[in-house]
């Protein structure tokens, strides 16, 4: 690819470089710039850091947060490996921790297990939130995981044979720890904490593991094994720089459905990427759905599960254009569910009448559909890569409101980087997030209030109320410290905690650090 991209850039004749000679060449300015600030670093942070390699074979991966926030990013089709030059976000088509790290090449063990097809990465990710008003109580917590990763490109380690060319191997297991601070101030249907939840009181909890193999230049693509549906599908490298789960992980209300549970969970299955030019991807998927509340057990190596004889179904088209002189990338996603198991109606029972009142079993509804619309649009380019500018974004999501708590999701977002003020590795967004509760829901409540009864939870959570909508406020600033480290302040501002008027409004002050080592 270099080769390509080197003979590209000396073509005589041509008036403007490719912006992907336009990257590398701002990719070796940055380098001067990188040394030129190390060296003005104080001794011992020096000596903790360690000497930058100076070699620039390997580019640095673009990656979405949480997995090395505010790093340096390069354009899609430079990542490694490059499969299909998109979609983006872990764990598609490469080392989702990346090749950038704190303690710089390890003293040199990076880049000889590198040239030998073996992508190691440790993370740590903490996070102290706190809400200073409102909800049912104020509280905080402290709350994060240490995560590691391993990618093994198979032609490297195996030294190019015909059946592992674009063959690899992806890896990870986290360690989570903490309390839900949203659980603590009375909100069961929203996590204001990114890293919470699903993780199992075990050692290691596995997020994934599955092969990856491509043909045909790597324009198909196939990945088979224990899969997040969600970091696959309905997903976007924006969505985990914000800090509520409604929007990180995976989109509300698609990844709380049992069909299309998203990271940390997985689930056993495959999935098949096409991309017939570099501006357009299909991808669809076929998963196996477990009827339990843990996807593989709480450790997520019970991959032999009982009860998994249903089929969830996604697919998604994606159109990937860049406007203009500045390569202005958008990125554009329609998808669907259909998970064809059998869930209980929220409200009726057999008889069509409130369950929670009669007290008969439930009706069996057939199926469980979501649809998505995803769009993101960089309006002004501040440097390469695919988030390096300022970004218009958001998306639409529904549910089944038969059988989910929350029928439709709304989410808008604008990002930008800190170049203005000279911090181009610095982040900044804010959010608007909203999302109603579906009728059947609400009328198991009303009926439930009406006589006196619990009030029925669903895959949202008990409430403490009567639901109806609820909406947060986000904004986020983030410190790029030094490769591999960012510290990211968020506040939020939570209307209608848990979709009900039960408590006041909550205001969420939260900072987080991240190092990916």
């Amino acid at each position: 690819m270099y080769l390509a991209l080197m003979v590209i850039c000396l073509v005589p004749g041509l008036s403007r470089p490719s912006p992907a000679c336009a990257a590398d060449q701002d990719a070796g300015t940055a380098s001067t710039a990188d040394d030129t600030q190390q060296a003005g670093q104080p001794a011992w942070l020096r000596r903790i850091l360690g000497a930058r390699s100076v070699t620039k074979k390997l580019p640095e991966v673009s990656n979405p947060t949480p997995y090395g926030e505010t790093q340096p990013t390069t354009p899609f089709y430079e990542t490694i490996p490059g499969f299909l030059q998109a979609p983006y976000g872990p764990p598609s088509f490469g080392p989702p921790y990346g090749t950038t790290h704190m303690l710089g090449d390890w003293g040199g063990v990076q880049p000889w297990l590198q040239k030998r097809g073996l992508y190691v990465a440790l993370d740590v990710y903490e996070d102290l939130a706190g809400n200073v008003m409102g909800g049912k109580k104020r509280d905080y917590t402290v709350a994060g995981q240490v995560g590691m990763t391993l990618d093994v490109d198979w032609d490297r380690l195996l030294h190019s044979r015909a059946w592992t060319k674009d063959l690899w191997l992806h890896m990870l297991v986290v360690n989570g720890h903490g309390r839900n601070l949203s659980r603590l101030f009375g909100d069961n249907s929203n996590q204001v904490q990114q890293i919470y939840g699903s993780r199992g009181n075990v050692l290691a909890h596995l997020v994934w593991a599955y092969f990856e193999k491509a043909w045909f230049a790597r324009k198909v693509d196939l990945s088979v094994g224990w899969i997040p549906t969600g970091v696959f599908f309905q997903n976007s490298p924006w969505v985990c720089n914000f800090m509520n789960v409604w929007l990180c992980g995976g989109e509300a209300p698609t990844k709380f459905l049992r069909g299309g549970r998203g990271w940390p969970s997985g689930n056993i299955g495959g999935i098949l990427r096409v991309m017939p030019m570099k501006e357009l991807y299909v991808m669809g998927g076929l998963f196996a759905v477990s009827p339990h509340n843990y996807n593989g057990g709480i450790s997520g190596w019970s991959w032999a599960q009982d009860g998994l004889g249903r089929l969830s179904t996604q697919a998604e088209i994606g159109w990937l254009p860049a406007f203009g002189r500045n390569h202005l990338a958008g990125h554009y996603k329609l998808g669907a569910m259909y998970d064809n198991s059998r869930y209980d109606d929220l409200y009726e029972d057999i008889h069509g009448n409130p369950w929670v009142v009669t007290g008969l079993p439930a009706r069996r509804q057939s199926g469980q559909t979501s649809v998505w619309v995803i769009a993101d649009q960089m309006l002004v380019r501040r440097g390469p890569g695919e988030m390096n500018g300022l970004i218009l974004g958001g998306y639409y999501a529904y549910a089944s409101g038969q059988t989910s708590q929350i029928k439709h999701s709304f989410m808008a977002v604008l990002m930008d980087t800190g170049a203005l003020w000279h911090r181009p590795l610095d982040s900044v967004g804010i959010a608007f997030l909203w999302a109603s509760f579906s009728r059947s829901a609400i009328l198991s409540q009303e009926a439930a209030a009406t006589h006196g009864l619990a009030l029925p939870g669903a895959n949202f959570g008990v409430p403490y109320g009567i639901q109806g909508h609820e909406t947060i406020y986000e904004a986020y600033y983030g410190f790029h410290i030094v490769d591999g480290l960012s510290i990211k302040p968020d506040f939020q501002y939570v209307n209608h905690v848990g979709g009900t008027t039960v408590f006041r409004d909550a205001v969420v002050f939260s900072t987080a650090m991240n190092v990916a080592f």
